[in-house]
């Protein structure tokens, strides 16, 4: 309590310096209870904006402003810093970004679940060039460097192919990548062995990067995978991550108890290790997630010679139909939404089940697995996966060690049946679970979604409301924000932001999103030349 009086007194010191000035501004942002970022109390005061930086934060009633801001019965916040989306897929087509600054995320990071693009530095060079209503920053991807040396092979890597994979990691950090993501459920990151990956992970720890990992199993397997995830971080010599941490399938509801211990067993030791989590009973991605990763070796052409082969594709079937009763189908065909099918699109918003039924059959997990392959063949689908635990949920996000994340797209506004998360999760986590559920204080949930990932990101200008820091705030009602995005209607902006400014420009002002677009592309630790 000490520390917190003597912080807030600084503070108002700073802001009487200023006042006696008069102090001018280019925004003050007046009377609202300030949630710094850090987990502290919330507290009443101004801030005071000039450029792209926050400079008072204080009493500063007397101070002058082109913008002013009121901002009494809200609060006042660091920006949201998102470190898992897969905002790549709508960045050029809808720079302004409007269903994530709708709910206060200014920063966005990419490249996950071991997918980004390479180069990437060409990459980052195109959304510097939009520019973005937002921030931007990039991971890069360990499945498309594996893919980029030796394709969809299923097998280990040679010593030649590692150095080479190796040269490509260095080249994406000093090209500004925050570190190296992995999708080990994915194809061709699963067929790579932990010990490969560890070289890469040392590489991208040189540069002063993280790992962050879609682990290979979030079912049945989830201990092992959480175990490997941890050893990544331990032998590679850097931090790690278990991104958007879920437990998935009925039978493994509750194994979150473990997975926590075992993170705080492997901090204690001394391994940085965290989590991030999206607060959604369901996930979401590809209709391939049914399929055997060893299906799918070698690419799409591959995979569908397997299944015009009677004998394989009964093999394929039986697990599918596994897939379905004990893993992400959640027991039942119904729990696989299709959201976006290029394809078709009318299959959107429906499930296995009813799909199989409309066929004239009965909807069995077997006849719904039949249906599965047939529509790989046809390209496949986006879907959502409804097999999560809403217990584990809530002890996941009561950890300390665990960030907000949405692991959301910018969609097309309107096309589809995205996952609401895309939509929803900062302020689902805002209204349900800190008013409603009373599951995390105000000021926690802030801490997770600013600070907490900042710091995970090596962002030590970003992500807390400091004088010096960037101006990246949002402005919130607490009582009304919350998420309206749906599973059955997921096209809904969230409400209750009144104002988020990015780099010090409004992107949203009175709720109404402005024609700015300040966001800058954020660069990792190991890039060649510092950031702009």
């Amino acid at each position: 309590m000490a520390g917190m009086v003597s912080r807030l007194a600084i503070f108002i010191l700073l802001g009487r310096i200023f006042a006696q000035q008069p102090a001018e501004f280019d925004v003050l942002i007046t009377g609202g209870r300030i949630v710094d970022g850090t987990g502290a109390p919330w507290f009443r005061a101004d801030l005071g904006i000039r450029g792209d930086r926050i400079q008072a934060i204080g009493i500063l009633a007397e101070a002058r402003a082109k913008l002013h801001l009121d901002a009494r019965g809200l609060v006042v916040a660091p920006g949201f810093i998102d470190i898992h989306t897969h905002a790549r897929r709508g960045i050029f087509h809808t720079p302004t970004a409007e269903n994530y600054v709708r709910q206060g995320v200014t920063t966005l990071i990419e490249g996950q679940d071991g997918s980004s693009p390479l180069p990437l530095g060409e990459f980052l060079r195109q959304v510097a060039a939009l520019p973005p209503a937002v921030n931007f920053g990039m991971l890069a991807g360990q499945g498309a460097i594996r893919e980029r040396v030796m394709g969809r092979e299923n097998r280990k890597a040679t010593p030649d192919e590692i150095k080479r994979m190796k040269q490509l990691v260095r080249e994406a950090m000093q090209d500004g990548a925050f570190g190296l993501s992995t999708g080990l459920f994915y194809v061709p990151g699963n067929y790579t062995p932990t010990e490969e990956i560890i070289e890469l992970a040392r590489e991208a720890g040189r540069f002063g990067g993280i790992h962050i990992s879609h682990m290979r199993d979030e079912a049945a397997g989830i201990l092992e995978s959480v175990r490997e995830t941890i050893r990544i971080g331990e032998e590679g010599g850097l931090p790690t991550q278990l991104t958007h941490h879920k437990i998935i399938g009925v039978k493994n509801w509750g194994l979150s108890r473990e997975t926590l211990r075992m993170v705080e067993e492997a901090r204690a030791r001394g391994v940085d290790v965290t989590i991030d989590q999206y607060p959604y009973t369901a996930s979401s991605t590809g209709t391939s997630a049914l399929i055997p990763q060893w299906a799918q070796a070698g690419g799409r052409k591959a995979m569908i010679e397997r299944l015009r082969d009677p004998a394989l594709r009964a093999k394929i079937k039986a697990e599918v139909v596994s897939r379905i009763l004990e893993d992400r189908g959640g027991g039942h065909p119904q729990n696989v939404v299709l959201a976006n099918c290029a394809f078709d699109p009318s299959l959107a918003g429906r499930n296995l089940a009813q799909l199989t039924e409309e066929r004239g059959r009965q909807p069995t997990a077997e006849n719904a697995a039949d249906l599965l392959l047939e529509i790989e063949e046809r390209g496949g689908c986006q879907a959502v996966y409804h097999a999560i635990g809403e217990e584990d949920i809530e002890r996941i996000l009561r950890s300390p060690f665990t960030m907000i994340a949405s692991d959301g797209e910018i969609p097309v506004f309107g096309q589809g049946s995205p996952h609401p998360r895309s939509y929803g999760t900062f302020a689902r986590v805002l209204g349900y679970y800190v008013r409603d559920r009373r599951v995390l204080s105000l000021e926690e949930a802030v801490r997770k979604m600013s600070s907490l990932p900042a710091a995970r990101l090596g962002l030590g200008d970003r992500g807390l409301l400091r004088p010096g820091m960037y101006a990246d705030v949002v402005v919130f009602d607490p009582s009304t924000v919350r998420d309206r995005a749906t599973f059955s209607r997921p096209h809904q902006y969230a409400e209750g932001f009144l104002h988020v400014l990015v780099n010090g420009r409004p992107v949203l002002r009175d709720g109404k999103m402005t024609d700015e677009r300040p966001g800058r592309v954020l660069y990792g630790p190991g890039r060649r030349t510092a950031s702009p």
